[in-house]
């Protein structure tokens, strides 16, 4: 039965209405605990949100309803059930929340289609259960459409009786929003301004100091209005004063815009100056710095200057004599020849860090007239001299700048302090930075100038008379700048903040109009209406905007795309009017062309009704007025320009947008500036005013109306929302999708003569099929069936490479078969090759050191490889550096020993049979294990004979002669060496102590290095290579170089399925998708960032969780000694043989011998006796994220089994047993969350078995994965109780407060490594590659441009790469990681091929063809369906699709968990579910010999994957879920045991 366990004190209200829905189609179990939790029959499964849990319960009836109906319908769930995760459970952003629940709640019921959803059980939820709703709904406050939808879903008959059952600690009381609120309101007004230091009432002094040089920008603005605020605030005074300085920049004309721009702004000033005013004192305090020594004329050209203060170089005349600085500085005031030549330094610290402060000119010679002062001046101030100086005049007690200007406050103060002046207080906060524009004057004229813009007053342009002439209020962009405050964070503001702020000012006064689409609009015949008028409210919650004339009549006219909308037999809602009943839609070229309707205006059901905006056709009484609405987008393209990005290169070239429309007769009598809302198409300002019909033109001169943006991304740009709903267009086809390769490769060679038969028919048919994919691919053939002959070619590779051995190349001629006569390559060859190897070798080093260019190294690596290539041709083995040569060997014919080994496998092949046949007929177990046992045999014979296991596709081969050993010696030793071989495959068998198979191998390898000693080779056994030979070679494969595929065929994707060779499959996942790279190190593998990215995810999660808790991260040394090992035997036996030790210092030993950290435990807990003392001292929670090495094993795989991985350990030491066993279970469920939350991937939750619990600890929990295409289970993270075990070792102790006695601690230690990101490619990944689930994608998106061909435009790819770009940026504001694929050297197809092996979980395709119907198709990785999507969704849309995608993945994963796991009772049919892949939950004693021989006893035949070890089922966890109870009479599975069982345990083949 599902349980749903819900707290007591914080209901999931959502899921307990959801619950109550679905009561008679899904039974639930409901308890009140202390906790919430959901679980399956199968194990916990659901989340422990109120959201997750009602995800869950609508999935599993989905007959229901509950989730809606089809994709969009479950997208906008979706959405609803992130609305309440988001904005509903924030305080801060309720009050927008609830706004725009009310707008969406105004024309409908239910929030997702015509009937009751998870998303409204959950919206509801969520606001029952929010005091400060229910203070709104108490004080008649609340937004009216929400409180009648919440009025009715309160009402329903599944709602009510759970409000009713709710315990009053569940129940929450109204309260209003006051101290949030406060805070809101005065950050609002200026809740992030800084107290100025130092200030005093009616003393403060601040100066607004702009250079009239341009108009002012939204920058200024804020300069402008942070100086006022200040000025309010302490009653002080506020100087406007001109920065003139340079008479090159100065402009007169500016000076009076500027001002004007102040008064636009209500900014009010007290006093105004110039800088130019203080020229004459300026003058005097340069000649007192002159006179001082503290200052010096210098005639140093500009560049040279530059580079010596680069360099920290002196000037040749910083330390020239007074009289001679005067005497230039006379020179300079003249404006002579000379003079121009100099400027005057401070001298202050040319050694400085600062640059500022390297000696900076004060004074430049510019003999040219200044518009205040004339000619009366040849030199002039820089700003950095004049500013402290004026400042400190003109009484300015607080300098505000930005932070820009932190630099040079050295310097200012510097001047202060040397002209001995009062000195202001400096005040920095960070300037103004906007997404998609510039604020630099010199790029701004250049925009002006160039005529990109119309002017200074263009609404594109971020300047004060620009933004406002596009419609954004003084009231609006005041609080906005003061909403920003003083802060000095440096940031990048994006538009929409500043018009979201705009549509709260404007949204409750701008009175509401019409317009209808002049191009495409389709009349309406209402029948039986005649023509009149009605008023209507210009605003329709505000009645003080007043009303407005409204037409009707028996013709209307409606856009064309609405009409495309209506169907015959319906309602639509025309707003002003009433409802029209639609009778008949009649088309001609797929286009309506009219519409029949007859009046239903006495029917009020607006409810479910298609909300239309219309005019009347009635040129007497309501003449339509003739409209131009202008829409601009952002005139800079990329949000963000990088510091080396040129900007006129992301200059927006076609921003503006005119479209003619018709509005309705009230337009008319708009005047410049006013702002209106045209009724579902946004807000508008009148821009030029309507003229009546004029004689000279030939028409009325149209009202044009500029779009003023509301905060959204689709407020920017080309109107989409009104246009009819394109078409899906096609997927994207041949032409998109071309090879990469143009060129036609050169066939394949004939076949040399005399080769092989069979391998040169093959080459010959590879030939010809490569021919003909090339001709398919240049004829631009369908895709599936150019598909289908890549296969057969690649089939036909494969034969070729089984055939030959070697993979087929362009040039290969049929190999010849081998025969069994011919001896290897001598010796002699093989050694001249090795000399080659290794002088390539210091070549290729060589280069790579002197740092050679990268083509001359890689011809020297290509001659490498081939040398490799020719060694392992000669001696049939891999080179590695210090190999022993291979000898020249004796021709062999087929040996006793290889016939003995045919033999041997025909034997092993009709005894497997015999035994499958056995079980397949149910003869009795010991029958079987009878016959096993004479396989097993078998097996043992055919590897002593060949020195290899033996595998269903084993080859045998002509065996080589074996080498005669050296003298009598040799024969004598090597035959105790099979002696004590033998002895040590039986005493494993036997499975002997441990001490006595040690003692027995160290014989046996001391009896090998004496025969190496008297041979001078390694032994081998007769007949076969050296037992590690397989070892070597799986290491090795990684590093070898791979063929080179046929032109036209890409090893980009994979090349073995997962269902057929799960190893390799793997393997390839791994390394094509970039997630990591084999090393030189066995075991060891380098992590690519692809992989750690989703490490990073997991580190964030469980580093935030854990840390909630309390828990602080540390870390202790890798290394432990052998005497802190040795403290703790029994823990550290475990570990034994996989400790890693350093032994070595140099060339020198260590005294004693160092381990390397298999695990932490007795290098942290002395630390902790230390620490710990006292009850307050604990509890201590420590946690480290690091790396641990665990040497010994022979089978590793990347993540899963590696010999060093990456792991989070906490250890944690409490003073009570209770505390412990708490904090035990809240890891384990954090480890869930992981799983499931983060990865997708379901996982079983138990309690370890004696024998598999953690070494010392008083027992173990474990969350458990399954991976289905294995059949195995694997163990996904630990959480240990280690009782007192520990600190009675460590002697951790505290003394109680209450008895005085020392007492141990109750300690748990708690894991997770790098084995998640294995179990995810594991369990997720498919035949294309791996599939990343969203949450742990590195990236979520990737934007691929399709339709780029050599007969597109340019300015359409421009154009093209620019909607890339704009739809990363918008995916990027809403927190999706999106990536563009703009790289034009790979085709889209290649591109699709690429990110699709990498798992990113949607690819989002764009073309031309998308752009002009304003959409774009997604591909989900994890289904490969496309979707096509609308532009102005794609915020919406894109989030909602990555939520649905990760559950989707969950579910598939949770489906395969529940399909597989099986609770059994009997022993065969125990093995029969281990042979379908399955965990098995039967009933199980406890004891350690009965799950010994449980594991003995079901071990299978053949291996489960290719060099992985046969395994029989194991015990995986006690689940904390039972399947049921176990009962009296139960029989433990294993069979003949006659002890009761105490649990159900789910046993398993597990990794």
């Amino acid at each position: 039965m599902t349980k749903l366990v819900v707290n007591k004190k914080c209901p999931p209200l959502g899921a307990l209405l959801s619950a109550a829905a679905v009561n008679g189609k899904l039974k639930i179990s409901v308890s009140w605990g202390e906790d919430t939790s959901y679980s399956l029959e199968g194990g916990a499964i659901g989340s422990t949100t109120s959201v997750g849990i009602s995800r869950c319960i609508a999935r599993q009836a989905e007959s229901s309803g509950l989730y809606g109906n089809g994709i969009l319908q479950k997208t906008e769930v979706d959405h609803w059930l992130s609305f309440c995760l988001g904005p509903l459970s924030c305080n801060a952003e309720l009050t927008n929340a609830l706004q725009h629940l009310d707008n969406v709640l105004k024309p409908a019921t239910f929030l997702v289609g015509s009937g009751i959803t998870i998303s409204d059980y959950c919206v509801f939820g969520s606001l029952y259960l929010n005091p400060h709703w229910l203070w709104m709904v108490e004080k008649g406050t609340a937004p009216a459409n929400v409180l009648r939808w919440y009025k009715m879903v309160q009402s329903r008959p599944e709602v009510a009786p759970v409000l009713k059952d709710l315990p009053e600690s569940a129940k929450v009381k109204p309260a209003p929003l006051q101290d949030p609120a406060k805070e809101k309101k005065e950050e609002s007004a200026g809740g992030k301004f800084v107290e100025l230091p130092g200030a005093e009432k009616g003393k403060v002094v601040v100066r607004f100091p702009p250079e009239a040089s341009g108009f002012l920008h939204v920058g200024h603005a804020k300069a402008a209005l942070l100086n006022y605020h200040y000025k309010e605030s302490f009653e002080g005074k506020l100087i406007m004063r001109f920065d003139d300085t340079n008479p090159a920049k100065e402009k007169e004309e500016y000076e009076e815009v500027i001002l004007e721009d102040l008064k636009m702004l209500q900014v009010k000033y007290d006093h105004f100056s110039r800088t130019s005013d203080h020229f004459e004192t300026l003058l005097g305090y340069c000649e007192k710095l002159l006179k001082s020594g503290k200052a010096y004329v210098d005639d140093t050209d500009a560049e040279t200057m530059k580079a010596e203060r680069d360099a920290k170089t002196e000037s040749k005349n910083r330390n020239n004599s007074v009289e001679k600085n005067l005497k230039m500085w006379e020179e300079m005031k003249k404006g002579s020849e000379a003079g121009t030549k100099c400027a005057v330094r401070a001298k202050i610290d040319m050694q400085s860090p600062n640059g500022c402060l390297r000696d900076p000119t004060i004074y430049r010679c510019k003999p040219e007239p200044h518009p205040a002062t004339g000619t009366k001046y040849k030199v002039y101030p820089t700003y950095d001299f004049a500013c402290p100086i004026v400042d400190s005049v003109e009484g300015v007690t607080h300098a505000l700048r930005t932070t820009e200007y932190m630099d040079r406050d050295d310097q200012f103060n510097w001047f202060i302090d040397a002209l001995d002046l009062r000195k202001p207080n400096i005040w920095a906060y960070a300037r103004l930075n906007l997404t998609n524009t510039v604020m630099s004057k010199r790029k701004l004229t250049w925009l002006v100038d160039t005529g990109v813009v119309d002017g200074w007053d263009d609404p594109r342009l971020p300047t004060v008379r620009g933004i406002i002439r596009r419609g954004l209020t003084v009231d609006a962009l005041k609080q906005f700048i003061i909403a920003q405050g003083s802060s000095r964070s440096v940031v990048f503001m994006e538009w929409d903040k500043i018009w979201a702020f705009n549509k709260k000012v404007l949204d409750p006064v701008v009175p509401r109009h019409t317009t209808v689409d002049k191009v495409y609009r389709v009349p309406v015949n209402v029948a039986g209406v005649k023509a009149g008028s009605h008023k209507s409210p210009r605003h329709p919650k505000n009645p003080d905007v007043g009303e407005k004339s409204v037409w009707t009549g028996p013709v209307i006219t409606i856009d064309g795309a609405d009409a495309e909308q209506l169907k015959e037999g319906e309602n639509a809602t025309f707003i002003n009017w009433g409802n029209l009943l639609i009778k008949k839609v009649n088309k001609a070229n797929n286009k309506v062309t009219s519409v029949d309707a007859e009046d239903n205006t006495s029917n009020k059901d607006f409810k479910k009704t298609m909300k239309l905006t219309w005019l009347c056709e009635d040129e007497k009484n309501s003449p339509f007025t003739p409209v131009v609405q202008i829409y601009y987008d952002h005139i800079i393209s990329k949000p963000i320009l990088d510091k080396d990005d040129e900007f006129k290169n992301f200059v927006n070239k076609d921003s503006k947008y005119e479209i003619e429309m018709l509005g309705d007769p009230e337009l008319k009598n708009l005047k410049k500036g006013d702002i209106v809302q045209v009724q579902r198409r946004g807000y508008f300002i009148c821009d030029v005013e309507y003229q009546p019909y004029n004689q000279a033109v030939g028409r009325a001169r149209p009202v044009v109306l500029l779009a003023v943006p509301d905060g959204t991304p689709k407020s920017y740009g080309a109107p989409g929302q009104t246009e009819a709903p394109a078409p899906p267009t096609k997927a994207k086809g041949k032409g998109e999708a071309k090879s990469a390769a143009k060129k036609t490769p050169a066939k394949a060679e004939a076949p040399a003569a005399g080769a092989g038969g069979d391998s040169g028919k093959l080459s010959e048919e590879i030939a010809k099929q490569g021919d003909k994919v090339r001709s398919l691919k240049e004829s631009k053939a369908d895709k599936a069936v150019i598909g289908d002959q890549v296969k057969i070619l690649l089939d036909l590779k494969s034969k070729y490479k089984a055939a030959t051995g070697k993979d087929w190349k362009p040039d290969a001629a049929a190999a010849k078969p081998a025969k069994a006569s011919s001896p290897p390559a001598s010796a002699g060859n093989a050694a001249d090759i090795n000399s080659k190897i290794v002088a390539q070798g210091d070549v290729v080093r060589k280069l790579k050191g002197d740092k050679a260019p990268k083509p001359d190294i890689d011809a020297a690596v290509k001659v490498l490889l081939q040398l490799k290539g020719d060694f392992k041709s000669a001696t049939g083995e891999d080179w590695k550096p210090g190999m022993t040569l291979p000898a020249p060997a004796a021709a062999a014919s087929s040996t006793p020993a290889a016939t003995d080994a045919a033999a041997v496998d025909a034997k092993i092949r009709e005894q497997g049979d015999k035994v499958r046949k056995l079980k397949a007929d149910k003869v009795d177990k010991p029958v079987i294990d009878e016959a096993v046992k004479t396989l097993l045999a078998l097996k043992a014979d055919f590897k002593s004979a060949t020195g290899k296991d033996w595998k269903p596709d084993v080859k045998i081969e002509p065996a080589v002669q074996p080498k005669q050993e050296s003298g009598k010696g040799g024969a004598d030793i090597s035959a105790k060496i099979t002696e004590q071989g033998d002895k040590v495959r039986d005493l494993k068998a036997k499975k002997a102590e441990k001490a006595e198979i040690d003692a027995a191998v160290k014989v046996l390898l001391d009896l090998k290095a004496e025969y190496k000693a008297a041979t001078g080779d390694d032994w081998k056994p007769a007949g076969g290579s050296a037992p590690r030979a397989k070892a070597e070679k799986k290491k090795e494969k990684p590093k070898e170089k791979p063929a080179a595929p046929a032109a036209g065929v890409t090893r980009l994707g994979m090349e073995v399925k997962k269902e057929e060779n799960l190893a390799d499959w793997y393997s390839q996942v791994l390394t094509k998708a970039e997630m990591m790279e084999y090393y030189d190190v066995s075991g060891c593998y380098i992590l690519r960032p692809w992989s750690f990215k989703i490490w990073e995810f997991i580190h964030d999660f469980f580093d935030g969780e854990i840390k909630k808790l309390g828990v602080d991260n540390c870390y202790f040394p890798c290394f432990v000694s052998n005497a802190a090992l040795e403290r703790e035997k029994t823990h550290i036996s475990d570990f034994a043989p996989e400790v890693a030790w350093v032994t070595k210092s140099g060339s020198s030993d260590l005294a004693e011998p160092i381990a390397i950290r298999p695990t932490s435990e007795t290098v942290m807990y002395p630390a902790y006796a230390k620490w710990i003392q006292s009850y307050r001292d604990l509890p201590l929670k420590l946690n480290q994220w690091n790396n641990v090495v665990r040497w010994e094993f022979k089978h590793p795989q990347p993540f899963l089994r590696t010999r060093e991985f990456l792991w989070q350990e906490g250890h944690t030491a409490f003073a009570t047993l209770k505390e412990a066993e708490e904090e035990v279970m809240t890891i384990l469920d954090l480890y869930r969350r992981i799983y499931e939350e983060l990865l997708a991937i379901p996982v079983v939750r138990g309690r370890k078995t004696e024998k598999e619990k953690f070494a010392g600890g008083d027992y173990t929990t474990t969350v458990e994965a399954y991976i289905s295409a294995a059949g195995r289970s694997i163990q996904g993270a630990t959480s240990h109780h280690l009782g007192q075990n520990f600190s009675r070792m460590f002697e951790v102790t505290f003394e109680n407060p209450e008895t005085g006695e020392k007492e141990f601690v109750y300690q748990n230690s708690w894991g997770l490594t790098t084995r998640t990101i294995g179990v995810l490619v594991m369990v997720h990944g498919d035949n294309s590659g791996l599939v990343l689930p969203p949450r742990v994608a590195c990236i979520q998106v990737v934007i691929v441009p399709c339709g780029v061909t050599v007969n597109l435009k340019k300015e359409d790819k421009d154009a093209l790469y620019a909607q890339c770009e704009e739809y990363k940026a918008r995916l990027l504001k809403t927190g999706v990681r999106a990536k563009c694929d703009l790289r034009e050297n790979y085709s889209p197809g290649w591109k699709f091929n690429h990110w699709e092996l990498k798992g990113v979980p949607i690819r989002l395709e764009v073309g031309p063809k998308d752009m002009k119907a304003n959409q774009y198709v997604v591909v989900r990785r994890d289904t490969g369906e496309k979707i096509v999507m609308r532009k102005c969704g794609l915020e919406d849309d894109v989030p909602a699709l990555l939520e649905t995608i990760q559950s989707a993945m969950f579910a598939r994963a949770r489906c395969e968990l529940a399909d597989h796991l099986r609770v059994v009772d009997n022993f065969d049919d125990f093995l029969k579910g281990l042979d379908e892949k399955c965990l098995l939950q039967a009933p199980f004693c406890g004891d350690e010999p009965c799950e010994d021989e449980i594991k003995e006893m079901s071990k299978k035949d053949a291996d489960l994957e290719p060099g992985a070890p046969s395994m029989g089922a194991k015990s995986l966890c006690i689940p904390f879920n039972q399947p049921g109870q176990v009962n009296p009479g139960m029989k433990c599975i294993k069979p003949g045991c006659q002890k009761t069982p105490q649990f159900y345990t789910m046993f398993g083949r597990s990794y």
